[in-house]
């Protein structure tokens, strides 16, 4: 299969890989023009531009986007509206709010064109690993697009699903974040804890013991485990944790549900409030570094 990639950061640009080393065709754009540089250099085929992109892709196109939330998704969105042919889909791979999804959606049918949003977690590791694809959207259209997911996906049976019609795979994620949110606070107060407390304790050494049999072994301890091998105090790293668009909309989405979510706001109002010198804050900053390449302030004298 083709696929067009517009957007080639470090996660878009390894899904273009993951394409490439599955042999499928894939045309790229991105406004750096050296982004694309290395990714032409194993198959890719470069544009200069969308209408470019556009031109050099077969009908019916799929267009997957992996560009900034809000206004920068949203202008992508209209100027391909104006670009592509009937038939054509337009796949969200980004962040982007469920209700904006939702608009995109029925804003590119009225012009004969599909939308799928697709809550995409994986982070850094979904070259090696594969990424966690949550899909809404027309199923037809999902179906039609199914081999593309199962090359991104961990693997061709599992790592992938359609969740729902349009917006549904964007809420997905959102909440998907939330709970991230909370579990990186939860193991964060924990070893702030471990680290404050009356034993001189080999922080590492901990959590490659709770990865191995206990019940709160996790990835995201393993990835804790490799950031308190190379520092076990996390001296290098600033206590200032960022992000925090997505677990505001899951929060606001609880209440206008009236669904109780307070674990993921205590975990919010935590970064908010991320500047004292505290363990649990560099260890989330660490984590999110380790997990998504989420860029940490470095600690300086």
């Amino acid at each position: 299969m083709e696929l067009g990639m517009v957007g080639l950061g470090r996660m878009g640009g390894n899904m273009v890989t993951r394409l490439l080393e599955a042999g499928h065709r894939v045309v790229v754009f991105d406004p750096k023009p050296e982004a694309a540089a290395p990714l032409v250099e194993q198959g890719a085929i470069s544009a200069s531009s969308l209408g470019h992109l556009v031109e050099k892709l077969a009908t019916p196109r799929a267009i997957w986007l992996m560009v900034p939330a809000g206004r920068v998704t949203k202008g992508t969105v209209e100027e391909l509206a104006g670009l592509l042919t009937e038939g054509d889909v337009v796949i969200d791979g980004g962040n982007s709010l469920y209700k904006d999804s939702m608009a995109h959606a029925q804003g590119l049918k009225e012009k004969g064109l599909f939308f799928l949003d697709v809550g995409t977690s994986g982070g850094i590791w979904g070259l090696k690993e594969g990424y966690c694809l949550s899909i809404g959207g027309e199923p037809a259209v999902f179906s039609r697009l199914e081999e593309i997911f199962q090359t991104l996906a961990p693997a061709p049976d599992r790592g992938y699903a359609y969740v729902g019609l349009s917006g549904a795979g964007h809420f997905t994620k959102m909440v998907h974040n939330g709970i991230e949110y909370a579990l990186l606070e939860s193991y964060a107060e924990g070893f702030d804890l471990l680290a404050n407390g009356p034993f001189e304790l080999d922080l590492a050494q901990v959590a490659h013991l709770w990865s191995n049999g206990a019940v709160i072994r996790s990835w995201i301890l393993e990835l804790a485990e490799r950031g308190l091998e190379r520092d076990g105090t996390l001296a290098h790293i600033a206590p200032e944790v960022a992000g925090g668009e997505t677990g505001r909309w899951a929060i606001e989405s609880a209440l206008e549900h009236e669904v109780p979510f307070d674990v993921t706001a205590t975990a919010l109002f935590k970064r908010y409030g991320s500047r004292r010198d505290s363990f649990a804050a560099r260890l989330i900053a660490a984590l999110r570094n380790e997990f998504g390449g989420h860029q940490v302030t470095k600690q300086t004298d």
